[in-house]
């Protein structure tokens, strides 16, 4: 005699046999994503600081977006400019200084994507890839390889090996020459 509880419990069991069964066997999704937060947030916080990824995942993001540039001493930095000009007030390439030499953002900048709009933060510091990486372990990243280096490229494809994020890391450009370089690094 059968009783309630498996009549119940049947077509439970074999849902969750099947479910898993088709969870299992496709492929698997690395992750999906609904919100980007370009430059972390750029028009919210001083873009591409460690403040403004911060808030971008305070409030839900999905993804950060950054971009890459490669300082003289070869560490791989959040910027969007090589030149620092607009977002620093400082007439300096990124690959011309080293690090510790680099200026501080501006307290104010212009979102440049965004007409008649500005930025504020007192998070001025340029961060490092390293560091991103190192506080947002589990986020999916976006980054954007600015400049056609090869050192650049190689930095960018060690940090996300060494913090085991080939699963949470898109990579490339626009250029069609320098995806096909992050393509090789791989």
């Amino acid at each position: 005699m059968i009783n309630i509880l498996q009549i119940l419990f049947l077509p439970v069991f074999f849902g969750i046999l099947n479910t898993s069964y088709i969870s299992l066997n496709r492929k698997k999704q690395r992750f999906l994503c609904k919100h980007i937060s370009h430059r972390g947030g750029a028009g919210e916080n001083l873009e591409n600081t460690m403040a403004a990824f911060k808030h971008a995942v305070t409030i839900g993001t999905d993804m950060l977006e950054l971009d890459c540039h490669i300082t003289k001493d070869e560490q791989v930095v959040v910027s969007h400019d090589e030149n620092l000009k607009r977002s620093t007030g400082v007439n300096v390439n990124i690959s011309e200084v080293k690090y510790c030499e680099l200026p501080p953002y501006l307290g104010k900048l212009d979102v440049p994507f965004q007409k008649a709009c500005q930025c504020e933060g007192k998070d001025n510091r340029i961060p490092l890839l390293k560091e991103v990486f190192e506080a947002f372990p589990n986020i999916p990243i976006n980054i954007d390889i600015k400049v056609n280096n090869n050192v650049l490229i190689q930095k960018v494809s060690e940090l996300v090996k060494q913090y085991k994020r080939e699963h949470l890391t898109v990579w490339g450009n626009a250029s069609y020459e320098i995806v096909e370089k992050c393509y090789k690094e791989k």
